[in-house]
């Protein structure tokens, strides 16, 4: 499988609680928040030999939102949010995974 291209827009809309996602010749999608920050991949939230996610998502707080996000190299998208959580890289392919999910859930 081709690894998902990197997003050609990315912002934070902390007004509607949500991540939008955009790639060359799609509408733009909107993931809440909450759901990308259930969806951390880093070793806190996920177990790093089982794949088991360790984070209840019921322990994140609803107006959770970003502080900050920064690229990591060419790959992915490294978020700080305000629980104080900042170890998850969100890969593109993560990213788009999460777009198309929150698409489906749309339609």
């Amino acid at each position: 499988m081709t690894p998902a291209p990197p997003p050609s827009r990315i912002r934070a809309h902390r007004q509607a609680g949500g991540l939008e996602l955009e790639w060359p010749g799609a509408p733009p999608v909107e993931v809440p928040f909450h759901t990308v920050r259930a969806r951390c991949p880093c070793a806190s939230c996920v177990d790093e030999f089982t794949g088991a996610r360790i984070l209840d998502p019921t322990t994140i707080p609803s107006e959770i939102a970003p502080i900050s996000m920064s690229f990591t190299g060419n790959y992915a998208l490294k978020i700080v949010w305000t629980d104080g959580h900042s170890t998850g890289l969100y890969t593109w392919d993560l990213l788009a995974e999460l777009a198309r999910d929150s698409k489906e859930r749309q339609n």
